[in-house]
């Protein structure tokens, strides 16, 4: 085993004749045997530590910051295998493979084009293809009743919860109007993307019961249908000379590695730029930004992680949730850039990057 130099925690390696499901019995646990949920399995209670398999998108984030903490505040140890796909979707097949054969306890997944990949939709047609008999906690996930990840959020019904990331497309509308009212809203969106897809498609229905005009713009996409920065500045341009008030940053994965360009194309424009998550703001260079705070996202799928493998509840019967208080952060930078400041109140309650 190999040590983490972070966590102080070891990585599983993989090797021939892994266990196949381990549950133990932890410290203050109590004796029990629990089902998991989609398998009509039994846990066997074990002295073994469980294991975790993780799955994130682009390296750890302040995400998995927060579940580690919570794991050691709560006295919950772990070895986990852990795998980074590095952008690279095409290699999900091959890590759900490898779920598949080693068998962990429990599988974590960061963002919903990873937990596609790995979970599947609940209504899949190739079920096989994805893992189905493991327990699934994801964190960072904005939509996942819309992506068709779990059917409702309060009984998720299968192996798969998690803890939701985005303030309601309403309420951050409602604190955009705050810091300046608008009556055209700019959105640049990666097609490829379900869970920007479904965002927009919200944000249409919210124009029309708003009163406002919504300017959705996709991303170029190169030879393969893939997303690309060819052309961004132009399309923040043209948001602009259609008469956009703001640029919305949705949650989208491809957008925020492409913050470097489109910021700069916002703030020539004088483009002010709301941020749908906290990275869009702290180094995407967004003005504003009502957020959840990553780190306390890692802090609730990591709660859940516990109630599964040491409480012995199931999956399908543990809600998906967002927090339930949200972070207001104002950049001042960009603020003084576009000689926009907020109301003298919003600055009692936000947090401002000076």
């Amino acid at each position: 085993m190999t040590r983490d130099a972070h966590t102080g925690r070891t990585d599983v390696q993989l090797r021939a004749g892994f266990s196949r499901r381990r549950l133990l019995a932890l410290a203050g646990a109590g004796a029990c045997s629990a089902l998991v949920a989609g398998s009509g399995r039994p846990r066997a209670q074990s002295q073994e530590r469980p294991h975790i398999y993780m799955v994130t998108y682009r390296g750890e984030t302040e995400v998995e910051r927060g579940f580690f903490d919570y794991l050691q505040a709560q006295g919950f140890e772990a070895d986990f295998t852990r795998r980074d796909i590095d952008r690279d979707n095409s290699r999900l097949p091959e890590l759900v493979e490898e779920i598949q054969e080693v068998q962990p306890d429990l599988v974590y997944t960061w963002g919903t084009t990873v937990t596609l990949g790995i979970a599947g939709r609940y209504e899949d047609d190739a079920p096989e293809d994805h893992i189905r008999d493991i327990p699934v906690v994801f964190a960072l996930v904005s939509a996942p009743v819309q992506s068709g990840i779990i059917p409702e959020r309060a009984k998720p019904g299968r192996n798969v919860t998690g803890a939701i990331h985005v303030v309601p497309p309403e309420t951050q509308l409602r604190a955009m109007q705050a810091y300046r009212d608008f009556d055209r809203l700019g959105v640049l969106y990666n097609r490829n993307e379900d869970n920007s897809v479904v965002i927009v498609e919200d944000l249409e229905e919210l124009a029309d019961e708003m009163g406002f005009t919504l300017l959705a713009q996709p991303f170029a996409e190169d030879d393969q249908g893939r997303p690309t920065a060819e052309g961004v500045e132009d399309l923040v341009v043209g948001l602009k000379e259609q008469g956009a008030d703001w640029l919305y940053y949705l949650p989208d994965t491809f957008l925020g590695t492409i913050y470097d360009r489109v910021s700069p194309a916002a703030l020539d424009a004088g483009l002010p730029t709301f941020g749908a998550a906290e990275l869009a703001v702290r180094e995407g260079g967004a003005l504003v930004g009502l957020v959840s705070r990553y780190y306390s996202v890692g802090q609730l799928a990591a709660s859940k992680v516990i109630g599964v493998l040491r409480d012995g509840e199931t999956p399908a019967e543990i809600p998906a949730e967002t927090l339930s208080r949200f972070s207001l952060i104002i950049n001042m930078e960009v603020a003084k850039e576009l000689e926009l400041y907020p109301p003298l109140a919003m600055l009692n309650y936000a947090e401002v990057l000076t």
